[in-house]
């Protein structure tokens, strides 16, 4: 490797880059890491931690509105929302600044500029060049547009984290988590918002139960859920902006925001110059071990369209750095991975959906549960908690759990460990739950749905 400028070249500070900068200098590679925007990438920056805190604010309407059932008076309320993009805006540069800490605390070097690869084994960094015997590409992902006339008065949610005011009326097209979290996070705030999907019911690839009780919440809330809509044309106005649909009907808002969808990042990267294999979509494609036709190039995170999700690209990018310089190949593990939807109510699933496992199963068993939670009897809030086990009877082995209600992304991640541990259902209902909570209704279901 002496005849390399570095050991280990990573293209991109998100969640797998850093992961697997740090990972790799601790093991003594000579490492650097480049990045042309912000340390952390989307989830730190644009993503998950922003958004997180963004659905904090919102929630507190509902516990506002839930108070009184609890003896509580609670006065005029409004929405600072100049000082909670600030308060945002310091917690988002605090953490940049821890990322920079563990980059360098490691001994990797960070190199800020835009990238590009030049050959198999070079890097050039705004017309600096660096050799580097392995590279790893860990650029991530970043939303598109549809080609709808005016669409250059959309937004997407980047630049949401970043708006000057709270719009009074937003419309949202999109059907995945994004454009599902963002409705909630605008109407939790005071917004009127209507969220339009081409589609017969949102977030495609979640359990059909869990989505269409989420579309019942949100429509109790007051959220304007539109399907097998789209937009035909965006213009401008005085007074903000006029979306004309498909169906020839009008809306008209503050702000427009597309949350369409996403594609990796890959399309400045010099891939070709490098002989790097990408699909259609300009994915990288990566072996089991995130190693592309390139045997010493690597990749991972949304870059290479698996999971894309960031505790996915840092257990890729911690197993590249296993793989490459502790002498442990690693293979990362994308069976059973939980994830949630940070909406009002939130959703968490692990494991298949009913509509997968019927198709991989003979047979199943299903077991539902739908019950208004201890603290509505007396908020009085017409809110139901959704829970549902899907179970293989040869095996009794419990393959798929999805829940929509209040916290379901912590609940769910306890029974992540019981699925990746093979758990049969006979263990869970042999499991005391604790009382009273709703996650105990997971150990208490024993009817099965017809």
């Amino acid at each position: 490797m002496g005849r390399y400028d570095y050991d280990f070249f990573v293209l991109g500070a998100g969640s797998g880059g850093v992961r697997a900068s740090r990972i790799a200098a601790a093991y003594g590679a000579k490492t650097a890491v480049v990045e042309e925007r912000y340390l952390g990438g989307t989830c730190v920056n644009v993503g998950c931690i922003p958004k997180k805190l963004l659905v904090y604010a919102s929630e507190f309407r509902d516990h506002f509105e839930d108070a009184a059932g609890f003896g509580w008076t609670v006065g005029e309320r409004t929405v600072d929302w100049k000082r909670l993009i600030g308060n945002k805006d310091k917690e988002i540069n605090r953490l940049n600044g821890i990322y920079r800490n563990l980059l360098e605390g490691a001994g990797a070097a960070i190199i800020e500029g835009t990238a590009h690869l030049v050959d198999d084994h070079t890097i050039d960094v705004d017309g600096q060049r660096y050799t580097a015997a392995y590279i790893l590409v860990a650029t991530g992902s970043w939303p598109t547009f549809p080609q709808t006339p005016g669409i250059e008065y959309a937004l997407t949610s980047n630049e949401a984290f970043y708006l000057d005011a709270l719009p009074k009326r937003v419309i949202i097209v999109g059907g995945g988590y994004i454009a599902v979290e963002f409705a909630t996070i605008f109407h939790g705030l005071g917004s009127a918002v209507t969220e339009l999907y081409w589609g017969e019911l949102f977030l495609r690839g979640f359990d059909t139960d869990v989505r269409q009780v989420l579309a019942d919440e949100m429509r109790k809330r007051g959220v304007n859920l539109r399907f097998q809509a789209d937009v035909s044309r965006i213009e401008k106005t005085p007074h903000g902006i006029k979306a004309t649909l498909n169906d020839k009907s009008e809306l008209e808002a503050d702000i427009i925001m597309y949350a369409t969808g996403r594609l990796p990042n890959s399309k400045k990267l010099g891939l070709d110059a490098a002989g790097v294999e990408t699909d259609e979509i300009g994915a990288v494609c990566v072996d089991a071990y995130s190693r592309t036709n390139i045997p010493h190039i690597y990749a991972v995170g949304d870059v290479t369209n698996r999971l894309n999700l960031t505790p996915m690209a840092i257990a890729e990018g911690h197993a590249v750095a296993e793989t490459l310089f502790n002498n442990n190949p690693t293979r990362p593990d994308h069976m059973n991975v939980a994830t949630a939807v940070f909406s009002h109510p939130n959703i968490g699933t692990v494991g298949l959906t009913e509509e997968e496992a019927r198709q991989e199963y003979d047979a199943i068993d299903i077991y539902k549960s739908s019950f208004r939670a201890l603290k509505h009897t007396l908020s009085g809030r017409d809110e139901k908690t959704f829970m549902k086990i899907i179970v293989d009877p040869e095996s009794d082995r419990v393959i798929g759990c999805h829940m929509t209600g209040p916290e379901a992304g912590e609940i769910i991640q306890g029974l992540a460990v019981a699925i990746k541990c093979n758990a049969t259902k006979a263990q869970f209902d042999a499991t005391i739950g604790i009382h009273p909570t709703s996650a105990e209704e997971f150990v208490t279901m024993r009817q099965k749905a017809a």
